[in-house]
């Protein structure tokens, strides 16, 4: 091979082909690819390489930023449906304990109710007794005149001693209560 490729080359200087370069041409592009080779590698291609670790770390970075926020706003969340649960027992505990008070208040208001009631009666019922024995007592004065006024009437005499009087309205007044005790 290598003595077919010097007979290309010899054939070159003599006939040139038209698809090959001449050799200098090849040995100054071949130079210059390197070179631009060489600084690409050198050079450019760290270039890139360094921008795209940036970006890489930046898209990472900001992924990574966005998982902490999700993270934090997914603990704040739990935070806040916490807070909200007890909230609700909070409120539950107040309304079971303002219809426990209420019902307290109802029935203490009832007892007063009722011993006032109780005490209204009473007094009632101690306002009558004391009419009763006032009403008595001034039916037994009043019975007692027209018994002694209907006795002299009766008698012919005259009842105007005090103590004959009383002694006789009292004999008379306790015929009729026993007459209405022997009755009943």
């Amino acid at each position: 091979m290598a003595e077919h490729t010097v007979g290309l080359l010899a054939e070159n200087t003599e006939n040139p082909n038209p698809l090959l370069p001449d050799v200098a041409e090849m040995v100054v592009g071949i130079f210059a690819f390197l070179v631009v080779l060489f600084f690409l590698g050198k050079i450019l291609v760290p270039r890139i390489q360094k921008a795209l670790e940036e970006r890489t770390d930046a898209i990472e970075g900001g992924i990574k930023r966005a998982e902490e926020a999700q993270a934090e706003a997914q603990r704040t969340l739990e935070q806040y449906q916490t807070q909200l649960a007890e909230a609700r027992q909070e409120a539950a505990r107040i309304r079971e304990e303002a219809r426990e008070q209420g019902a307290q208040i109802i029935a203490e208001l009832r007892d007063q109710a009722q011993a006032e009631a109780q005490r209204v009666i009473d007094q009632a019922h101690a306002q009558i007794d004391a009419d009763r024995q006032l009403a008595f007592t001034q039916l037994r004065a009043e019975i007692g005149q027209l018994a002694v006024e209907l006795a002299g009437r009766v008698v012919g005499e005259s009842l105007e001693d005090e103590s004959r009087r009383r002694g006789t309205v009292d004999r008379f007044l306790d015929e009729l209560e026993d007459r209405a005790r022997a009755g009943a």
